[in-house]
């Protein structure tokens, strides 16, 4: 969690969206964000928060992609750092 957005990856989450990707929320927002191209798959954002999530998702691309194949395995992720 960061700047009030939440980011989750579900275990064995591969079924609707095949692609890598993962879940935010802020507020009343919800989307689904591919990694690492930080396209939305589903849902809404607002476009400053989108920006900082994407920002966050390029700095952390190599923990996100190996916590994604660690998730779908159904194995614990590990945390990954906060944007400041």
């Amino acid at each position: 969690m960061f700047y009030g957005i939440i980011i989750r990856m579900f275990y064995m989450d591969n079924k609707e969206h095949k692609l890598p990707h993962i879940h935010v929320e802020y507020q009343d927002f919800v989307a689904v964000i591919s990694i690492p191209e930080g396209k939305i798959l589903a849902g809404d954002f607002p476009n400053n928060k989108l920006r900082l999530v994407l920002a966050w998702i390029e700095i952390h691309n190599d923990e996100l992609m190996a916590d994604w194949k660690l998730a779908v395995s159904g194995q614990a992720v590990y945390k990954i750092d906060a944007l400041k």
